[in-house]
């Protein structure tokens, strides 16, 4: 039986705290068009109704959230105008963007994988609990797109030039990595979820609004640090010495020149990785990522939109489409990209993505970010 609309975002109200629980999880909680007007309208509620003092944000089943629904949007724009996928992320990033100035405490509980869209929505929470379960990625240049949702943002803040071997590769972090470069800001085990739940819930209802310190006291009485050996962290300098490159050709070539030397998996990944991607993703992410550094995030949503509604629009290359149709529609996993290669990717068609010319679409709407009044982000560790 299919979940109705009403069904895939689940809303609980406790004394003082909200919950937005994601609730497709034979779907991986894949955002829905639905699901994001739901979560935009409730989270403005939230943020404007003085009885709320901290909104939870969760997921139903074993993962948290696998991104997008792109294969619905696929379908949607087959039936009818391009301008029908810019709709969509149009609303998406708008919740991400509401998300990421929010006055209110944000707790995301990532128990299970967060990739895509999934961290759009999660990334700039007051607190991001990860677990033994968590899993992180930006794999967008492998379906025919390139890391968004902020990423340009968010990635780009992240130490040296990890950002870029995170969005160029797709590359996965585990949850005690997350934490390490502050993609999650406490590590909880699973089984201690319910009870931490449960202590801020208390916490509030004792307290009426607890600051922000008092609810990191309380999250760390769950919380433990656990760092693999062979931490992503521990090879930074590496990452560092191939992916500051100034282009992709070069972070490419680097990485071929270091596999000579080394024999480590993560190389070998991140050469895979690279080839097997859309190239011209590739490229615009590289160039949305430098830019990125020097944006707030308001900026870097509005770059990014005119890019992937380029994309969408199909008149500079179909690379979207066909990622889509080969890893998931027809699932074959043999996109034919056009161009293939990195270096039949031109500076000129790169430069089109991130030009308006298709603005003169009547069907086609700009970005309107959510204006805010004032006030400032609570986050405790704001990226």
């Amino acid at each position: 039986m299919a979940l109705t609309n009403a069904d895939q975002v689940i809303f609980e109200e406790v004394l003082g705290v909200r919950k937005m629980i994601l609730n497709r999880p034979k779907q991986l909680n894949t955002l829905s068009y639905e699901m994001l007007r739901s979560m935009y309208e409730k989270s403005r509620a939230y943020e404007d109704d003085p009885t709320v003092k901290l909104v939870i944000l969760k997921a139903n089943g074993k993962v948290f959230c696998c991104g997008g629904d792109l294969a619905s949007g696929y379908t949607y724009v087959q039936l009818g105008h391009w301008s029908f996928g810019a709709s969509y992320y149009r609303k998406e990033f708008c919740l991400d963007y509401l998300l990421a100035t929010y006055k209110k405490p944000l707790l995301a509980i990532l128990d299970g994988s967060v990739i895509g869209g999934g961290v759009g929505i999660s990334i700039h929470s007051t607190f991001r609990i990860v677990t033994e379960n968590t899993i992180f990625a930006m794999p967008e240049v492998l379906i025919g797109a390139f890391p968004d949702v902020g990423a340009s943002y968010f990635l780009s803040r992240l130490p040296g030039f990890f950002g870029e071997y995170v969005g160029l590769t797709g590359a996965r972090l585990n949850g005690a990595e997350m934490l390490v470069f502050g993609l999650g800001t406490h590590f909880v085990p699973s089984k201690n979820l319910k009870s931490l739940e449960h202590a801020l819930e208390k916490t509030v209802a004792s307290f009426g609004s607890p600051s922000v310190a008092t609810m990191s006291m309380i999250i760390n009485k769950f919380a433990q640090v656990q760092v693999k050996s062979d931490s992503a962290y521990l090879r930074l300098d590496m990452i560092n010495q191939c992916f500051c490159g100034e282009s992709c050709e070069e972070i490419l070539s680097s990485l071929e020149h270091l596999a000579t030397q080394v024999q480590e998996k993560w190389v070998i990944d991140a050469i895979t990785s690279m080839k097997s991607a859309n190239p011209l993703g590739l490229k615009i992410f590289l160039r949305t990522i430098r830019e990125g550094r020097s944006k707030n995030i308001e900026q870097c949503l509005e770059t990014e939109y005119i890019a992937i509604s380029n994309l969408i629009a199909g008149k500079i290359s179909h690379n979207y489409y066909e990622g889509a149709r080969a890893m998931l529609i027809d699932k074959d996993k043999k996109p034919q990209w056009v161009p293939s290669k990195l270096e039949d990717v031109t500076e000129e068609m790169v430069a089109k993505c991130f030009s308006r010319s298709f603005t003169e679409d009547d069907d086609w709407l700009p970005l309107q970010l959510p204006t805010k009044t004032s006030g400032t982000h609570v986050g405790a560790s704001k990226l």
